[in-house]
């Protein structure tokens, strides 16, 4: 389809409420008009997008992060991630979630492209970095913030996605991109 062409699937906006005001997330209500000519309600969270890293050690080795998580009171297995700030670019939020998260700092940076986690509830985006070149400088944790950094070799870390240790979904979306350049 081109882009100047309109999605037959499309629902336009008719009105917006804003339900939710918080620090992270805002809570929208939308009426829309579906492709149909119906009419139908819409709720989603604004979300200001966050990337992960999938970051090399020079052995070959993942940088992991065990995280504890409060909406499903566990901990997780998880790559080193984060918000963008407000009008942060992407590389330089990835660069300092890197630094801050894990301590280190790298070389070599490429982007390996964006996932939508959230898709029936949520605009947030998450941009998918992959970091070579690693050199430990020591973690900036924010206050609050508590951590523990493991490392898993790429094969390692494929068993925990699929013996259902690492359940995340941009861990696991990031590490599917970034199979081909850990071969």
């Amino acid at each position: 389809m081109n882009k100047d062409d309109q999605d037959p699937l499309a629902e336009t906006p008719l009105s917006t409420e804003r339900v939710f005001d918080g620090v992270l997330l805002k809570v929208s209500r939308d009426r829309v008009r579906l492709p149909d000519g119906g009419e139908s309600v819409r709720e989603y969270i604004r979300h200001p997008g966050a990337v992960v890293i999938v970051a090399v050690m020079p052995d070959g080795a993942l940088i992991f992060e065990r995280q504890f998580r409060y909406p499903l009171n566990r901990s997780f297995l998880e790559l080193p991630a984060g918000k963008i700030d407000a009008g942060e670019d992407i590389l330089d939020c990835a660069k300092r979630e890197l630094r801050e998260e894990t301590g280190y700092v790298a070389d070599v940076w490429q982007h390996l492209g964006v996932m939508h986690p959230c898709i029936g509830y949520s605009d947030e985006r998450i941009e998918v970095f992959l970091a070579t070149g690693l050199t430990h400088v020591g973690h900036q944790w924010d206050e609050g913030e508590f951590l523990e950094i493991l490392t898993f070799s790429p094969s390692e870390a494929t068993a925990a996605v699929l013996d259902g240790r690492i359940t995340d979904s941009k861990t696991v979306t990031a590490l599917f991109l970034a199979a081909p350049h850990l071969r």
